[in-house]
Formats: C-alpha cells, sequence, structure tokens
C-alpha cells in the first residue's frame, strides 16, 4: 500500500474536471485498508471513497484521503431454485460486469448495460434504466468499516434503497464514507423474462417486429438507446443524468398537467406520478444553454456536459442552480441534482 500525494484527478472523474487530491491510495482488498488503519496519521484522515468517477462533480482541490476503489475479480457464488447469485469486485467496470453475465447465459441486467460506474458504486447510486433498478437484481454486499477495519454484509433492506438513494449516500445517520463496498452480489433469474415496460423498448420491439426479444436483443436495443441520446464520457465529459426526475402526488399532478397538458410523466405502482426532468428543462427553453465550458446537451437536456474541457465545478454548479430555479420558477417543482458534490 502507497499512499501517493498531489494526485491529478482529471482521469478519475468521467466530467474531466481538473482537480488534485492531497492524498490517494489505490484499493485492491480489505487489506490495503487494514494497513492505512495501522498508521495513525491515515487511520484519522477523513476519507472519500472513489469508483469510476462517474457520478462525482468536483468543486475544487480535495483536501479527504481518496481512496480509489480497484477490487477485482467476477465468479458465481450460489445458486438457488430460483436464481443464480454471482459477485463482482467492487471495482469492476459496470458495462463489462453486464457483458460477462450474459456470456455465462445468465441474464437480467442487460436494461443496465451502458451505465458508466463501477460495480462498487452501483448500489450506492441504486443505478437503474429502461424499467430495471440495480434493487430488482441486488442479492447483498460485503462491506469494510473504514473506521474499524470490520468487514459487514447488507442486504437490500439493510441498504434503504429508494430512487437513486441508498444509505451509502447520506452522513452522518448513513454511511457516507464511513464504510467502503468491497464485493456486490447479485441474483440473476434463473426464469428470465424480458422487461420491456418501458417507451422506447417497446418502439424498438414494434419496429423490429419482435415480440419476443432474448437478452442479448434487449442488450442491443439499450445500448443503441444510450448511445443516440447520452454522450459517451470518454469523448464528451460528463456525468450522465444530471438531474433526477421529479416525483409528485396525484392532486399536484392533476393541477400540473392542466396547465401543462404536453408533460412526459410516468405512474408508479403507489399511484405517485413521475414526471421527466428532460422535459422539464427543455420545456424552459435551456436546451443548449451555457456557462463557460459548460452546456446542456443538445440531445438530452437532462445530461451536463463539458463542452470545451476545461469546465470547472464552479461552471458546472452554476448552471445547475441556474436550470434549477428556472424550472421552479416556471412548473413549481424542484428538481434535484443526482451526483454527488465535492
Amino acid at each position: 500500500m502507497i499512499v501517493q500525494h498531489h494526485v491529478p484527478l482529471l482521469a478519475f472523474n468521467t466530467f474531466r474536471i481538473a482537480a488534485t487530491a492531497d492524498a490517494l491510495v489505490h484499493i485492491a482488498d480489505e487489506s490495503d485498508i487494514h494497513a492505512l488503519l495501522a498508521d495513525p496519521k491515515w487511520a484519522a484522515a477523513d476519507k472519500l471513497v472513489l469508483g469510476g468517477g462517474s457520478n462525482i462533480v468536483l468543486t475544487g482541490n480535495v483536501k479527504l484521503l481518496v481512496l480509489k476503489v480497484d477490487i477485482m475479480g467476477k465468479k458465481r457464488v450460489n445458486e438457488t431454485a430460483k436464481a443464480f447469485v454471482v459477485e463482482a469486485g467492487a471495482g469492476e467496470n459496470w458495462h463489462d460486469f453486464v457483458i460477462w453475465t450474459l456470456a455465462q447465459n445468465m441474464p437480467g441486467l442487460e436494461n443496465l448495460a451502458m451505465i458508466p460506474g463501477t460495480v462498487g458504486a452501483s448500489p450506492v447510486q441504486n443505478i437503474g434504466a429502461y424499467g430495471v433498478e440495480l434493487q430488482d437484481r441486488f442479492d447483498s454486499l460485503d462491506a469494510i468499516d473504514l473506521q474499524t477495519g470490520h468487514v459487514f454484509t447488507l442486504n437490500a433492506a439493510e441498504c434503504a434503497f429508494a430512487y437513486r438513494d441508498s444509505i451509502f449516500k447520506h452522513a452522518p445517520t448513513g454511511l457516507k464514507d464511513k464504510a467502503m463496498i468491497l464485493r456486490v452480489r447479485f441474483a440473476l433469474p434463473k426464469s428470465w423474462t424480458p422487461s420491456l415496460g418501458y417507451a422506447d423498448l417497446e418502439k424498438k420491439m414494434a419496429e423490429q417486429n419482435c415480440p419476443q426479444p432474448d437478452a442479448q436483443q434487449v442488450l442491443r436495443w439499450v445500448c443503441d438507446l444510450r448511445r443516440a441520446k447520452l454522450p459517451d464520457p470518454s469523448v464528451v465529459g460528463n456525468v450522465g443524468s444530471f438531474f433526477k426526475n421529479p416525483t409528485v402526488t396525484p392532486q399536484q399532478f392533476t393541477n400540473i398537467i392542466a396547465h401543462h397538458p404536453k408533460m412526459v410523466y410516468y405512474r408508479l405502482t403507489n399511484g405517485d406520478i413521475k414526471l421527466a426532468a428532460g422535459w422539464l428543462i427543455e420545456a424552459c427553453g435551456l436546451r443548449g444553454k451555457t456557462v463557460g465550458q459548460v452546456g446542456v446537451y443538445e440531445k438530452q437536456a437532462l445530461v451536463l456536459v463539458n463542452q470545451g474541457g476545461a469546465a470547472t465545478g464552479a461552471e458546472v454548479m452554476t448552471l445547475a442552480k441556474t436550470i434549477q430555479h428556472r424550472v421552479h420558477e416556471r412548473f413549481g417543482i424542484r428538481i434535484e441534482i443526482e451526483p454527488v458534490v465535492i
């Protein structure tokens, strides 16, 4: 275990914001955490867990000790009557892991293909796309306490999953920067059926006259849809969806839709209504708006991009706050920022 000093973080965040970590250490397994905790200097240091950097906005240099998660490995660990249980190290690339599960003839994650980031970050955000959320396929995870070095296991209930949320996103009552995820396990159904209850997938199914697609076909559709709508972070810096889709009650929805009948929305099973944040932003005339080197993506208003390659965190947050203000001013709705701001 080697602690590096004054480490550039440009390559470690997908928005490609230039910043420096005062100290950074690569974590290959839990023994590296134990070594840190054995050193009084690093044991007492405040820490930041960093996966693929696909869900953070850096607003300046990082004074915390950055723990860059590099724990690797993929394997099938168990089998029940209903599911195959597979495990991946927290440092594994998420999309590569999805592809691996399909190659092993264990479908179930195909709707979540091409989401940037690592396996360890997936439960933190409770990632979701095209009608499937991580919690739908989650089995359990192992994490390590960053104060004691104790390794513990959490099931889905203990992770407190919600829309783009989990216990790992909250402090001081949660586990944000108090624990680091080591490994994640998923229960992939033996009796697989495609999850197609999403308008874009239904359209693909109709266009290609394919009413019973297999998992590989769903994977191809999802990848095509994401490529068409979202910028590749390796080409244009971004963190994917920058805002959460807001949820309103049926009564609130009735009042809003009366004034904005073309609003895009989705009905949830609990009766609430999820509104499309991208539509709200576009309806405010903000598609293409820029602040310095940061802009609203032309193809998807939900995404902010590093247009000139030299965007700052301050520019990102100025544009984000402008968007939030404009949406609230027009619709009376507050949209929340999805990535973690550091």
